[in-house]
């Protein structure tokens, strides 16, 4: 398999080449990425969906996250990176049902089986509402441990401090038996640390993403 590159900038958005994806959290370079978000109406309720991380990830393992996201490797366009969401969820969503949210600039760091990184990104946030069951998603198993949903109004308030944890249902990638509920606790530190007006802001966003 030949190594991801990633095309790289100056903090000014600037690209100034490419490099490989170990060098670019290794040496800190930024490089741009896509977030999408999805959302569920129940009701009157609207549902906000996110994973967890697989443990053997190279940033932030068994951490929740982003319902799906990725890098856009060399070359690629913003269009191009909607891919993850088929990738990591089984969703065929063309680029257009997307609803731009907000662009991200986040300087993230840490360590990971011995070895740190430091993750700086340009990051456009999208969401999409799509009123199906977790259990019809397809997960990534090498990218995707589990999927949950919780309502947005809870997870807002978890990021608002204004409750501690909250109780989210979710499936779990289980590829030899049949997907079956599951039942967390999750506090806000259990996220990755994309900071706190990250979340706010995009959660509060996420309620004017249309209907499906």
């Amino acid at each position: 398999m030949t190594p991801e590159r990633f095309d790289i900038y100056d903090d000014q958005q600037n690209w100034i080449g490419t490099s490989l994806r170990s060098e670019v959290h290794a040496k800190g370079y930024w490089h741009r990425s896509f977030h999408c978000w999805i959302v569920r109406d129940e009701g009157e309720q609207r549902l906000v969906l996110f994973q967890r991380r697989r443990d053997i990830k190279d940033t932030f393992p068994g951490c929740y996250d982003i319902t799906a996201a990725g890098h856009l490797t060399a070359g690629e366009q913003l269009q191009d990176a909607s891919r993850e969401l088929e990738e990591e969820l089984g969703v065929n969503a063309p680029f257009e049902a997307l609803t731009y949210l907000l662009t991200a600039t986040q300087q993230l760091q840490g360590e990971v089986r011995g070895v740190p990184f430091v993750d700086r990104e340009f990051s456009a946030v999208y969401g999409l509402c799509l009123n199906q069951p977790l259990e019809a998603y397809v997960l990534q198993p090498s990218e995707v441990d589990s999927l949950y949903e919780v309502p947005l109004d809870d997870l807002l308030a978890l990021f608002r401090s204004e409750i501690d944890v909250i109780q989210a249902t979710g499936v779990q990638t289980q590829p030899l038996t049949e997907t079956e509920r599951i039942v967390r606790e999750i506090r806000a530190t259990d996220f990755v640390p994309h900071g706190t007006a990250y979340y706010t802001d995009v959660l509060e966003a996420l309620y004017h993403v249309p209907k499906d």
